[in-house]
């Protein structure tokens, strides 16, 4: 049988193509079906209680509450905690709400910035939700998540302290949507505790599944003001943050503004003062409380200096935790700005142009697929490779084109269920020019390409973040972009996301199996008579009164003839043998034939021959790379997803591949492959060959 991961990940991919994850069907997280929980709870009028992420300290986390404050948390459903609940209080607004004890501020300023998009507001949390009579204590929402958007079920009982939330808590008691929401996300990350410290760039993805991009506010662009102005006017979500102090604590300065905290921006404004237009930016802190207290805040004189209407339009002097102050002193005192959008018009100010997206998963594989920075060169080249073809501006784009007309988002995709145990690698990317004369090269660039070639873009540095991304001009014609991260061998997944104003083609370039019939037998020299003679006699010594020998009698044969005693790495193990005997065997008895028989020493033979031939002095194992060498002898080409799988079915603990694992490997690939034809040809087949190679190897 092929392994689960495998076939889940063909499952996977073939539901993403058939629409499966986007917003309109969202997968289902831990596949919980809302609706169908939800009809189950009312037939049988039961309150539901979430199995998955239930009440408990578990849902809560380490280290997050003193033990003292843990055992007084009591979970209590809204209606416990108020007489009359409600999703939402008239509209969702910035100012509903206040940071509870929980570090996630960079997760309530980005959630503060919903209220902005009602678009991207219903997407997250449906409002058809209530607590009227179809009430049965289940809700749902819905996040982008690496790729897919997934509806998110919980349960609402909700931690408190003395009848009090204890995280997140709004400013009318009766209103339950941010901490309904928090516990939804909570979910998604692991816990509560897991939501501690983190990016607004991260939940700004989370809710749009749009395209994120980060301004270093260190050293800004000459058109920032533009910038913003557009991302406004587009109605994208912004966010930023301020420097980390000394500590990780959230040190709250004398100008009012907190170390190390997220904020979100809620306006933008011109003014006229004294003669002289001032360029306003007004934030929101999380905390509903804490302001700055520099030029152009509340209670500032400045005010005084500029009309009454604009006046009365933007000063409001409350401790509601937002407050204005002018572009220069943000980008004095705020590190960097998010902005996350459906689509960045935005960023160079065209209607006209609207940009496309392309989007593919990949992985790097330690000892296949992860090559490591260009420092390394030998294995660079063994990184994923994707193929871009950009084609000349035309109509209202091309009007501009020596504008940045690229953004290149690369992505790292968590292995781990808990967000708080997730090790982030150190990733970029390189864009490479395909000179003309490469243009018709089938499969990867090998290392003598990028020895001889510099990149003409990449990552100004390495990151160990969720995301890197560069806004990047590229003139018209063919390129390779090559996502790695820094250190080779190191096993992660990633998303790698080109956006383009221009028409683009873009394909993986991993040398994918050629469509043709190959013929990969690989001729072998006639053998003396005698030989197959004493072939046929040694084959009768242990073949029983049928002359057919079974597995376990294989077994003696290859460890004593083939391996000739050289048993270091184990030998042909007894379900190697089966597996040969299942490619061999044309009868199905389980046993082989004296002819069948025959038939497998001479491959095998064959095999040892190129195996030794292919090893490097004095080794006994063959490394990844000479392994391909010895694939594209036989005539094929396999794709990096199909090596990878390889890689892991059948490398030792070391990485390399043993005689014995070779041997199993090329006879499985080259029968797997003829069965393919044979069905392909005969009768029609639904799974490409990738794929069927991806089962059959992992079997």
């Amino acid at each position: 049988m092929p392994s689960h991961g495998v076939c889940k990940n063909l499952i996977n991919a073939r539901h993403l193509k058939d629409g499966y994850g986007t917003i309109e069907n969202p997968a289902r997280l831990f596949k919980q079906d809302f609706r169908q929980m939800k009809r189950y709870c009312q037939r049988m009028k039961l309150r539901f209680v979430d199995e998955v992420f239930p009440p408990d300290s578990e849902t809560i986390g380490e280290g997050l509450l003193s033990p003292e404050d843990l055992a007084r948390v009591v979970w209590l459903r809204p209606h416990k905690i108020v007489p009359n609940p409600a999703l939402v209080v008239d509209t969702v607004s910035r100012f509903d709400f206040g940071q509870g004890m929980l570090g996630n501020c960079w997760f309530l300023a980005s959630a503060a910035t919903l209220s902005f998009q009602d678009f991207i507001l219903k997407q997250v949390i449906p409002l058809d939700q209530t607590f009227d009579n179809d009430y049965c204590g289940i809700w749902h929402f819905r996040f982008w998540r690496f790729g897919i958007w997934v509806d998110v079920i919980i349960d609402d009982k909700l931690p408190t302290i003395n009848g009090q939330l204890i995280f997140v808590h709004s400013t009318d008691p009766a209103e339950f949507w941010p901490a309904l929401l928090e516990k939804a996300y909570a979910k998604v990350c692991g816990s509560y505790s897991d939501m501690n410290a983190g990016t607004p760039a991260e939940a700004l993805v989370d809710f749009t599944g749009g395209v994120h991009f980060c301004i270093d506010l260190q050293h800004p662009p000459p058109e920032l003001w533009e910038m913003m102005s557009r991302a406004g006017r587009s109605r994208s979500l912004m966010g930023c943050g301020t420097p980390q102090g000394e500590t990780s604590a959230n040190t709250v300065l004398p100008n009012g503004l907190v170390q190390g905290h997220a904020y979100c921006i809620t306006g933008l404004k011109e003014v006229m003062s004294q003669g002289q237009i001032v360029r306003l930016v007004r934030l929101l802190n999380p905390w509903g409380k804490g302001e700055w207290k520099g030029a152009w805040s509340d209670q500032c004189p400045r005010w005084q200096t500029v009309s009454p209407e604009e006046r009365a339009m933007c000063q409001s002097v409350r401790d509601d935790g937002e407050f204005w102050m002018s572009l220069e002193e943000f980008v004095q005192f705020y590190s960097d700005l998010d902005i996350c959008c459906m689509c960045p018009d935005f960023l160079d100010g065209s209607e006209s142009c609207h940009w496309k997206t392309s989007y593919y998963e990949g992985r790097w594989i330690a000892g296949s697929t992860a090559g490591g920075c260009m420092n390394n060169t030998d294995t660079f080249w063994c990184n994923p490779q994707y193929r871009v073809k950009v084609e000349q501006l035309v109509g209202g784009c091309a009007e501009k084109q020596g504008e940045k007309n690229m953004l290149v988002s690369l992505m790292q995709k968590p292995d781990k269920r808990k967000r708080r145990m997730v090790k982030n690698l150190y990733i970029g990317f390189s864009v490479f020019e395909v000179p003309e004369h490469c243009s018709r090269k089938k499969g990867k660039f090998q290392a003598d390409f990028f020895s001889s070639t510099s990149p003409v873009a990449q990552t100004k540095t390495y990151v160990n973040g969720r995301e890197v991304m560069e806004f990047l001009l590229l003139k018209p014609g063919e390129y390779l972009i090559v996502p790695s991260t820094f250190k080779p061998n190191e096993t992660a997944s990633f998303i790698l996301t080109i956006l383009t104003k221009s028409e683009t083609h873009v394909h993986e370039n991993a040398g994918g199996m050629n469509h043709e019939h190959m013929d990969i037998d690989q001729p072998l020299a006639d053998e003396p008579v005698e030989d197959e003679h004493s072939r046929r006699d040694f084959f009768r010594q242990f073949s029983n009164n049928y002359e057919e020998v079974d597995a376990e009698k294989l077994q003696t044969l290859l460890n004593n003839k083939v391996l000739e005693g050289q048993l270091k790495h184990g030998g042909f193990s007894i379900d190697a043998c089966r597996s040969l005997i299942a490619l061999t065997d044309m009868s199905l008895t389980g046993t082989l034939t004296g002819e069948e028989f025959i038939l497998l020493w001479k491959k095998i033979s064959g095999y040892k021959e190129m195996f030794v031939r292919s090893t490097a002095s004095e080794a006994d194992t063959l490394s990844v790379d000479e392994l391909r060498s010895v694939i594209a002898a036989f005539g094929m080409r396999i794709n990096d997803v199909v090596l990878n799988v390889v890689v892991m079915r059948y490398r030792n603990s070391c990485g390399r591949f043993t005689l014995e694992s070779f041997v199993n490997l090329i006879f499985r690939l080259e029968r797997m492959y003829e069965t393919y034809n044979q069905m392909a040809d005969g009768m029609g087949i639904l799974l490409r060959r990738s794929e069927w190679l991806q089962l059959t190897m992992y079997a």
